[in-house]
Parts: structure tokens; sequence; C-alpha cells
């Protein structure tokens, strides 16, 4: 049984500024390294077999410095991928947050993002958003698990971890919850910069969720 100790990255910038961010990046803001930090001291403890990130840099900074202050730290090796980055929004990226939901779920006759994602899906949501697009380059629900499910794969692979650290993003993270434990928790809202969320994954690869969106382990 391998235990996944999943966690969003620090603020960013363009968190901030509530835009679009998915594969568009932007430093950690003084906030978002102060919770990178403070999620380190939080998973101190934990020694962990491997560390994994996307391979954004949000994401990979956040992961250096949750290593910075585990037990681990000098041994543990960090794997940057883009299996787990945060679903790629197309024409939206970099877009204020509020009207690039309003395209995406207007024309469906949700124009607001909560309540979109109050009563639609969140594979409907990507697949509206690809809709959406102009371009149609935002990846629907087919692109973006193909993508993910590579990096459950990578992970159910790898003897030996059986305590893993892994950094990725906000709507990934709210994803893989809805997709593993669907209507367990309420997504209508995402995961905290920095927030941690458990997954447990036995030996065939099936995942649990064992928390989310938690700040403490003794949340």
């Amino acid at each position: 049984m391998k235990t996944i100790y999943l966690v969003r990255h620090g603020q960013t910038f363009i968190n901030r500024y509530d835009k679009m961010q998915g594969w568009c990046d932007t430093p950690l803001t003084e906030q978002g390294i102060a919770g990178a930090k403070n999620a380190g001291k939080e998973l101190a403890n934990v020694d962990f077999d491997i560390a994994i990130s996307s391979d954004l840099k949000r994401a990979s900074d956040t992961c250096e410095y949750i290593i910075e202050e585990n037990i681990n730290r000098n041994e543990l090796q960090h794997i940057a991928t883009p299996f787990f980055r945060e679903q790629f929004y197309g024409f939206f990226e970099g877009m204020n947050s509020d009207e690039a939901w309003r395209m995406i779920g207007g024309g469906h006759g949700y124009p607001r993002r909560e309540d979109l994602f109050t009563h639609v899906d969140i594979d409907t949501v990507k697949d509206y958003m690809k809709e959406a697009d102009p371009y149609h380059d935002a990846e629907d629900a087919q692109e973006y698990w193909k993508r993910v499910d590579k990096g459950f794969e990578m992970i159910k692979q790898m003897e030996g971890a059986d305590k893993i650290l892994l950094v990725s993003h906000g709507f990934t993270i709210r994803s893989i919850v809805s997709r593993f434990a669907p209507g367990q928790y309420n997504l209508a809202h995402g995961p905290q910069n920095a927030s941690i969320t458990i997954l447990k994954m036995d030996d065939e690869g099936k995942i649990n969720v064992d928390s989310y969106n938690k700040m403490t382990l003794d949340a």
C-alpha cells in the first residue's frame, strides 16, 4: 500500500490576481513561499521515499521547499514530470477567472463558476472548456486523463516507494478527488494553496482518498 501526500503548490502571483493558470507559470509570492515552507514543516517527519512534482516551476519550487524541511532531505530524489501538470486551459490561460468561467459555462446556463462546479461534474467541465476555446487547444477530459494516468502508472511501478510526496495543482487535485471519491467532498471551490490531500494506492493501483484540503495532518 502506497500513501501519496498530494500537496497544492504555494500561492503564485496569478493566483493572487485570480487569473487562469494552467500551463502558464508565474513565481511563488512571499506568501506562497511561506506556505510551501509551512507544508514542509507539517510533513517534516514523514520519511518520504520519493518526491514527485509537476514540471511547472511553481510546483517544482514548492516541492523543493518541502524537501528542505524533510527528515530524508539528504537522500530524497525529486522527479519533475509533465504528467502531473495542471489542466491546460488553452485560450483561457492568463484570463481573468470570472470572465473565463463565464465563457466556459455561460452557454450551458452556468455563468458563475460556483454554479458550474456545483451542478456539473468536473470531466464535463473539461469538455465544456475545450468546446468554448476558439482554438480548441484546451484539454478535454480524455486528453487530460490520458496524461495524468501515465503519472499514476509511474507511481504504481515504483517498487519500495511507499511514502510519496506529490506536488501538483488546484484543478488537478480537485479532478483527482472527484474521480476517486465522487460525491464525498464539496468541490465547488478548489483546495487551498499548500494544502495537503492524502491518497492511498493499493498494489493493483486502485486509489482511495483519505483526506482532502487539509493544512495540518491532524485536522
